[in-house]
C-alpha cells in the first residue's frame, strides 16, 4: 500500500520548485557571536541586525545572508520586516533564514570541501515542508514570523509567494492550545483564497498548506465552513495534482462536509491513485457512515485499497467490524496490508504495538510504521520500552520521533534519560521530542 501523504506531486512540485531564484550566496563561515564573513572581516551579530534595515539593498541582503547562515534564534524577529523588502532576492533569502533558524536540522548554506570546492546548499520551503513535520526542530516559532510570512505569501512575485506559503505551510504546525487556535482563525481567511489562484502552483501549494496547518488535532475548535467548502471545490480543479492534493487536505482536516464529494469520486474513479486518494481521505474523516464502503473494499482486489478500507475501520472505532478486518487479514498476504490490520487490532482490540513499531527495521514498511506510531502513540507511551532500548539506533530514534510528534507529554518521562543516549544523534532527538513536548504554548 502506498502512502498517499502528499501522493502525486509530481510535476506541480517540480514547477513549484522551479520559481525559486537562483540566490547568489557569499561564503558564511559557521557563525556564532562574532561572525566570520569573507575576507576574514568579523561581523558583529549586532552589526548584521542593524544592517537590516540599512536603505542599501546590497547590504540588506548581504545581511539576511550572515543571519541565514548563523541560524540564531534571536535574529527571527529581525528579519521579519525583510520577509515584505523591496527586492525579491532578499525576500528570497529573509524567508530561507527564517526557515533555517528553525529546522530539526539547519542547512549550512555553503561549505568547502578540502579547502577547494565551496558547495552551495540552498534553504529551500517546499523540500522542508514535504519532510513532513519532523523537519521542524523545537525552537519556538514567533506569532511575528508566521504573520509576516502570510504577508509575503500575497507578493506580486509569484516565486516569492509560493516560498513564502511553504515556509509558513513548514513552521506553522508548531503553536498549541489558544496561539493554535488565534493562529488558525487568522490563516485561513488569508490562505484559502489562493485555491483560487490561477496558478496551478499555488492552488497546489494552498490546498497542502491548508491540509497541513489545519490537520485535525485534539481541542481544535471545527474548521470554518469557508476554508473547508474552498479545498472541496478544489476537487474539481482541472489539474490532477491540486484535485488529489484537495482529497488528502479534507482527510487531514477531517471535514465532514466532505464525505459526499469523496464517496462520489471514489465511486466514480473506482481504482487508480485518484480512487486511493478520495478512499485515503474518508480513512481519515473516519465518518461511521463510510463504514459499509471500508468493509466493501476488503475484498479489493488492489492492496492499497484494501490498507486504506483496514485504516478506515481503525479509525471510525467500532469494534464490531473487528471481525470483518481479522477475516481479511487470515486471507492477506501483503505485508502493508498486514501492517494496517496491526494498527487496527491496536485500536479496537487492543492489542500490542509491538507490530507496528517491530516494521521500523524493514525499509519498506519503515515510513508507514512511523506514521501508525504517531497515530496510536498517545496514551500508549510505556508500551514502547521495548523500542527505547532497541540495540539499532536508528530504531531508538524512529521511536522517539513519533512519541515527540504524537503531542503527548506523559512521554517526557521515558524520553528524558535518553538525552544522555551513548549515540549522540539518538540523545539529539531525545532533546528535540522533549523539547517539543515541554514547550510552552506561544502567546500571541
Amino acid at each position: 500500500m502506498r502512502t498517499l501523504q502528499d501522493a502525486s506531486a509530481g510535476s506541480l512540485r517540480r514547477r513549484a520548485r522551479a520559481f525559486v531564484l537562483p540566490i547568489v550566496l557569499a561564503f558564511i563561515a559557521p557563525v556564532s557571536r562574532p561572525q566570520a564573513a569573507s575576507g576574514g572581516v568579523q561581523v558583529s551579530f549586532e552589526q548584521a541586525s542593524a544592517d537590516l534595515t540599512s536603505p542599501d539593498a546590497k547590504v540588506r541582503l548581504r545581511a539576511v545572508q550572515l543571519l541565514k547562515g548563523a541560524m540564531y534564534p534571536e535574529a527571527a524577529l529581525p528579519l521579519v520586516p525583510l520577509l515584505t523588502d523591496a527586492q525579491d532576492e532578499i525576500q528570497l533569502e529573509a524567508i530561507a533564514a527564517e526557515l533555517n533558524i528553525f529546522l530539526a536540522d539547519p542547512i549550512v548554506p555553503k561549505t568547502r570541501k578540502a579547502l577547494i570546492v565551496e558547495v552551495r546548499n540552498a534553504v529551500q520551503a517546499e523540500p522542508a515542508f514535504s519532510a513532513g513535520p519532523g523537519a521542524l526542530g523545537a525552537r519556538r516559532v514567533p506569532i511575528e514570523v508566521l504573520t509576516g510570512l502570510r504577508s509575503a505569501a500575497r507578493d506580486d512575485n509569484p516565486r516569492v509567494a509560493i516560498e513564502a506559503l511553504y515556509a509558513f505551510g513548514t513552521l506553522a504546525i508548531q503553536p498549541a492550545g489558544d496561539a493554535r487556535r488565534t493562529l488558525l482563525r487568522a490563516a485561513g481567511p488569508d490562505i484559502a483564497p489562493f485555491i483560487g489562484s490561477s496558478d496551478p502552483a499555488m492552488r497546489y501549494a494552498a490546498v497542502r498548506v491548508i491540509g497541513r496547518v489545519f490537520a485535525k488535532r485534539a481541542k481544535d475548535e471545527p474548521i470554518d465552513s469557508t476554508i473547508g467548502d474552498a479545498v472541496i471545490t478544489a476537487l474539481n480543479d482541472k489539474d490532477r495534482a491540486v484535485k488529489v492534493a484537495a482529497m488528502l487536505a479534507l482527510g487531514s482536516m477531517r471535514y465532514e462536509r466532505g464525505v459526499q464529494a469523496l464517496t462520489d469520486l471514489f465511486s466514480y474513479y473506482g481504482k487508480g491513485e485518484l480512487a486511493e486518494a478520495a478512499l485515503y481521505g474518508l480513512s481519515q474523516i473516519a465518518h461511521p457512515t463510510s463504514a459499509p464502503l471500508f468493509i466493501a473494499q476488503l475484498s479489493s482486489k488492489s492492496s492499497s485499497l484494501r490498507g486504506i478500507a483496514i485504516e478506515g475501520l481503525a479509525r471510525v472505532g467500532d469494534r464490531s467490524n473487528l471481525a470483518a478486518i481479522q477475516s481479511a487479514l487470515d486471507q492477506e498476504k501483503e505485508q502493508t496490508v498486514t501492517l494496517a490490520g496491526a494498527f487496527a487490532l491496536v485500536l479496537l482490540g487492543n492489542g500490542t504495538t509491538d507490530q507496528v513499531a517491530d516494521a521500523l527495521s524493514r525499509s519498506r514498511l519503515r515510513d508507514q510504521a512511523k506514521r501508525y506510531l504517531i497515530e496510536i502513540a498517545p496514551g500508549r507511551t510505556g508500551a514502547f520500552a521495548h523500542q527505547l532500548l532497541d540495540s539499532d539506533p536508528q530504531i531508538r530514534i524512529d521511536t522517539i520521533d513519533a512519541l515527540g510528534l504524537a503531542g503527548d507529554a506523559s512521554a517526557i518521562a521515558v524520553l528524558e534519560p535518553l538525552t544522555k543516549d551513548a549515540d549522540p544523534q539518538v540523545s539529539r532527538a531525545a532533546e528535540r521530542a522533549v523539547a517539543r513536548l515541554g514547550q510552552p504554548t506561544p502567546q500571541p
